[in-house]
């Protein structure tokens, strides 16, 4: 065996690990080994997120800085182990049904990441009900010179409606250079109430605010505003999970926030309070638990939009 690869054992699973000093990240040289340890470390906040959920992946077998060698996968690998678990999903007339991995364990977790596979991206519905969300989800995208503590300010706006309404919502952000606010509902409810009322509050946002929001997905309109992007709510879309890493030049993370850290990320105008690398990610963890942990059963119901406008 090469000096790079090991044989390990997981909650009794046999799994070998290759390429374990394989440079991911050139930038900071966080080989695929770490990469391997963190989602072993963070699993216990993670596996709920991702339970009976289609997972769609994103391998980067040759790090982030070779984008054109990485790829999507939304059907698991034929070469998985016998006991990963998939779930069957119809994905329409033309894709057919797709067997998509699903993470309800540590070993599926670490044999993902043997892949290197850096993102996760879930569907925001359970596999066994693909119509039917779990939560109502807002990614709020800056177009530069916005950041994300533009995208503070509009989710603080989005968290002030539902407030009204005794409704809360949750933060958490991208890794990347936005913010997500999910609305946990975990009730009987399907995309096709979930998708029109995110295009709905959306657009309201805009038009009370044209020169801050946009709700229409144009890169040439995007300069120096927010895009509320409500279209990740459709049972065809998947969203990075909560405690994936990001491929972007340093580990950082999709990280759950608690509100009080976005306001005082606003108060002090420092958007790198809201940016936290794999080592960062687990020690928040183990100091403060979950703070996404609401969104799997908090039970809520939308309200009419128009009682919301």
């Amino acid at each position: 065996m090469a000096g790079t690869d090991r044989e390990v054992k997981v909650d009794g699973r046999e799994l070998k690990l290759t390429n374990i000093d394989k440079v991911l990240y050139p930038k900071t040289g966080f080989t695929k080994g770490e990469m391997v340890d963190y989602y072993a470390r963070i699993a216990p906040a993670m596996i709920p997120h991702l339970k009976a959920r289609a997972v769609t992946l994103h391998r980067f077998p040759e790090g982030v800085e070779e984008p054109s060698k990485a790829f999507y996968e939304k059907r698991c690998p034929k070469h998985r182990p016998p006991w990963m678990k998939t779930v069957t999903v119809t994905a329409g007339p033309r894709a057919g049904d797709i067997d998509f991995c699903t993470v309800g364990d540590l070993p599926s977790l670490v044999w993902l990441a043997q892949l290197a596979t850096i993102e996760l991206h879930p569907s925001l519905s359970l596999a066994r009900s693909p119509t039917k969300p779990t939560v109502l989800a807002f990614d709020l995208d800056p177009g530069p010179p916005a950041d994300i503590l533009d995208c503070c300010r509009v989710g603080l706006r989005i968290r002030e409606m539902f407030g009204r309404f005794d409704l809360e919502c949750f933060p958490k952000t991208t890794g990347s250079k936005g913010l997500q606010v999910y609305l946990p509902l975990n009730i009987r409810t399907t995309y096709d109430r979930t998708k029109p009322f995110a295009r709905a509050i959306a657009q309201l946002l805009e038009k009370q605010t044209p020169d801050q929001v946009l709700h229409k997905m144009s890169k040439e309109m995007r300069k120096g505003k927010v895009f509320v992007d409500w279209s990740q709510n459709h049972r065809s879309k998947t969203t990075v999970a909560v405690y994936s890493l990001r491929a972007r030049e340093h580990p950082t993370v999709s990280t759950p926030v608690s509100w009080d850290e976005v306001e005082q990320a606003l108060e002090r105008g420092d958007p790198d309070l809201l940016r936290f690398e794999a080592g960062e990610v687990i020690e928040r963890f183990e100091k403060n638990g979950d703070l996404f942990a609401p969104v799997l059963e908090l039970e809520q119901k939308l309200p009419s939009f128009g009682k919301l406008a």
